[in-house]
């Protein structure tokens, strides 16, 4: 039987995120339902600059269109597309637009554990701890680390995800509510492109599904629950997935639950 009220809650868990210049709040605790994760947008223009300043937060710059130069005692580099970096807590990192930028910018509580560093997006990366492939079949997706769990951080573990075209990512559907929160944030997929992000609360309850729709700037929380995703036909689904551990020692990437009703 459906329950409205739960549907309803999960509803609410896909945010648009802004395309105006500047910098976005777009998930943090003040307005949504997740509490240890925290997403940013910063859309900023060819030839601005802008100083990103973490305070009591780690940050993962991820950068989605444009190129950019990072100005920082360490981080003293050119970005292009897929790059990302880390700044630890009480960091400040000024980026500056070589053209017109998008940044996904990932946020949670820093426990003093990381330090800054920088990764170069390289799709020839032979399959390993950085360069993986999950799945098979319908199911089958590439994934790129971006934050992985051996790099030193606190509480994110982050990475980028493309579907095959018209198939599903993350399935069978899993949760794991019980140590981190999680977001999906969509690229690459602008309008009339789109996909679909499904929630549901319980294992096998499916008459409870929420179905999001998800294209470029989509952000969708899961506090908890189970979260597949599926690409329309001929197109493929791409988005920077957010993982923040509710506690450093379980900042891990191995603590999924799949749904036992589909994992066959």
């Amino acid at each position: 039987m459906q329950n409205m009220e739960n549907k309803q809650r999960m509803e609410k868990w896909m945010v648009q995120s802004s395309e105006k210049p500047g910098f976005h709040e777009v998930i943090t605790p003040k307005t949504c339902e997740c509490k240890e994760v925290q997403m940013f947008r910063l859309n900023l223009p060819k030839g601005e600059t802008y100083v990103l300043e973490s305070k009591d937060l780690e940050m993962h710059p991820v950068l989605l269109a444009g190129k950019a130069k990072l100005h920082h005692s360490v981080l003293s580099q050119d970005m292009d597309k897929y790059d990302a970096c880390y700044i630890p807590g009480n960091d400040k990192l000024k980026i500056e637009a070589l053209e017109d930028c998008i940044f996904y910018i990932a946020g949670a509580k820093y426990e003093g554990i990381g330090k800054p560093f920088f990764r170069k997006f390289n799709k020839d990366l032979p399959i390993g701890d950085i360069h993986q492939i999950h799945g098979k079949g319908a199911g089958r997706r590439e994934v790129m680390m971006t934050l992985a769990p051996e790099d030193e951080a606190s509480r994110l573990i982050c990475g980028l995800t493309w579907s095959g075209e018209g198939t599903w990512t993350s399935w069978p559907p899993h949760q794991h509510e019980k140590d981190l929160e999680e977001v999906y944030c969509y690229f690459d997929m602008p309008l009339p492109h789109f996909g679909f992000h499904i929630s549901y609360l319980k294992s096998g309850e499916v008459e409870d599904i929420v179905t999001h729709t998800v294209h470029s700037g989509s952000m969708v929380q899961a506090p908890c629950g189970y979260h597949p995703t599926v690409a329309i036909p001929g197109e493929r689904n791409a988005y920077l997935w957010v993982l923040a551990a509710f506690s450093h020692q379980s900042r891990r990437y191995d603590l999924a639950i799949n749904d036992p009703v589909f994992d066959k």
